[in-house]
């Protein structure tokens, strides 16, 4: 018999927005001594200098954290022009520096080579597993390695405002696993300097926006209250956008007992019509979320069980 986990049964999302100077485990970590829940984990890492929304799950929450995770997510950032560093931001030693400062012209000539499914080589300061041990963790060591390169999708990136003639500000939304970082380091490589990014914060990932979110210094006030109060989310919020589907009690309870249930009723049939090509879909009972299932056009399977 497993051991029990210690803390509360907590379920739901918390729409943090994390403080500049802390890791993203670090966050999960206050949140947990906060709230006093016995399962959590984040949607998404981010930088300890960056700041913004980083959606933290709790209890079985963290079954639907893939389905944030894999959204779609949206930054702001600066570049500083003139001057590359090994981290390919702030924190980084610099290595190469350049005379050159773009004009508006030449930084939204380059623009549109970075949007779509693109080639991009990650950081060497990142957390890309390298023969089993962290890419940063090689670097901080000063191991020599090549970081191999990978395409993401960059569904748009914008020019917002030229601040000065070392530094402008952008806004990008992309899809899973692109680096900002990367981005700022090539986008100044593609204007004839070198370049790095300069601050960091992500403005939504997935439903969960800046302006729905919640600092970390609150939820540390709430404490074990934050489990009752408004702060936290249903666990069905990171399952915007999947078609849902309710059952009676006895073909709810078959799905919470492992069980497939046949699909009979021709309304059933339209109304799971609309789910995407894996056919995944939320069953709920009246309003509480049972389980996300596969459907395969004669029965339903559940997929992940939600102990709500």
């Amino acid at each position: 018999m497993g051991r029990k986990r210690k803390g509360l049964p907590i379920s739901g999302w918390i729409n943090l927005d994390k403080p500049a100077g802390l890791t993203s485990s670090a966050c999960v970590n206050a949140v947990r001594r906060a709230t006093g829940a016995a399962k959590l984990g984040h949607a998404g890492t981010l930088d300890p200098s960056a700041t913004g929304i980083l959606p933290i799950a709790l209890g079985e929450a963290t079954k639907t954290m893939p389905y944030v995770t894999d959204s779609s997510k949206r930054y702001a950032f600066t570049v500083h022009w003139g001057a590359r560093t090994t981290t390919d931001d702030a924190d980084g030693e610099v290595i190469e520096t350049s005379d050159v400062r773009p004009d508006r012209a030449a930084i939204e000539a380059a623009l549109p080579a970075f949007v779509g499914h693109i080639e991009q080589v990650p950081p060497a300061y990142s957390a890309i597993m390298i023969d089993g041990a962290r890419a940063y963790a090689r670097a901080r060591a000063g191991e020599e390695f090549e970081m191999t390169s990978r395409f993401v999708d960059i569904h748009a990136f914008d020019l917002r405002e030229i601040i000065d003639s070392d530094t402008a500000r952008f806004t990008v939304t992309s899809g899973k696993g692109a680096y900002m970082r990367a981005l700022a380091r090539d986008l100044a490589i593609a204007v004839g300097s070198c370049g790095h990014l300069s601050d960091l914060r992500r403005i939504s990932v997935g439903p969960f926006s800046e302006e729905a979110s919640i600092s970390l210094e609150k939820v540390e006030q709430l404490g074990h209250s934050a489990a009752a109060s408004p702060i936290l989310l249903p666990v069905e919020t990171a399952l915007d956008g999947i078609p849902a589907l309710a059952l009676s009690e006895r073909e709810a309870n078959m799905l919470r007992n492992g069980q497939a249930v046949p699909v009979l009723r021709p309304q059933d049939k339209e109304r799971i019509a609309s789910a995407g090509d894996d056919g995944i879909v939320l069953v709920l009972e009246a309003t509480t979320p049972v389980a996300l299932v596969r459907v395969d056009g004669i029965q339903i399977r559940p997929v992940r069980v939600l102990n709500l």
